[in-house]
């Protein structure tokens, strides 16, 4: 469905059927996204990741699993993930991913995510909480082992009532810290 969907988008397609598989078409070029399951063959996708982080790749990698917990969703965020679906997913799921997902994103520098996160918290002060995890993900994007962040995404989803969420980002948050 995945692969469907993608080419359907426009998107050029290369699969691979496992974690070998996946550093060995990296090994002849780059790609520009990267879709990772966490259960595969010969090799876990955290695993794939934590190989391509290390020969300094830095492609945007969206995990994918049926298994999802706090820890694994917070070990494959500082290995640099940029999003983390759970299965099973929809279209629409993977439409609002890639919409999160700001590869060319102009937040540069560290001072402006600094004023960004200033902003939010502006957001959050005057109830706009749903802007405020919009902003978020963004910054999330990129900068991933921020623990403020993770602490304003939860103070956010609390703000709009949900609970699940507001615990689970302020359960990352203390793991940051």
């Amino acid at each position: 469905m995945l692969a469907a969907f993608l080419e359907i988008e426009g998107y050029e397609i290369i699969e691979a059927s496992d974690g070998i598989n996946v550093l060995e078409i990296l090994a002849k070029g780059k790609v520009d996204l990267i879709f990772l399951d966490i259960k595969m063959p010969q090799m876990s996708g955290t695993e794939v990741l934590r190989r391509i982080r290390a020969i300094g790749d830095s492609t945007p990698v969206i995990i994918m699993t049926a298994f999802a917990t706090v820890k694994n969703a917070i070990e494959c965020t500082k290995l640099g993930a940029v999003s983390y679906l759970q299965k099973p997913f929809t279209v629409e799921k993977i439409k609002a991913t890639l919409n999160n997902i700001d590869i060319d994103c102009c937040y540069n520098n560290y001072q402006s995510i600094e004023q960004e996160i200033i902003e939010i918290e502006n957001n959050i002060y005057t109830g706009q909480y749903s802007e405020a995890v919009a902003r978020l993900k963004k910054i999330i994007s990129i900068e991933t082992d921020n623990p403020k962040v993770y602490l304003l995404l939860s103070k956010a989803y609390e703000g709009l009532g949900d609970k699940n969420s507001a615990e689970k980002f302020f359960y990352a948050f203390k793991m940051f810290t």
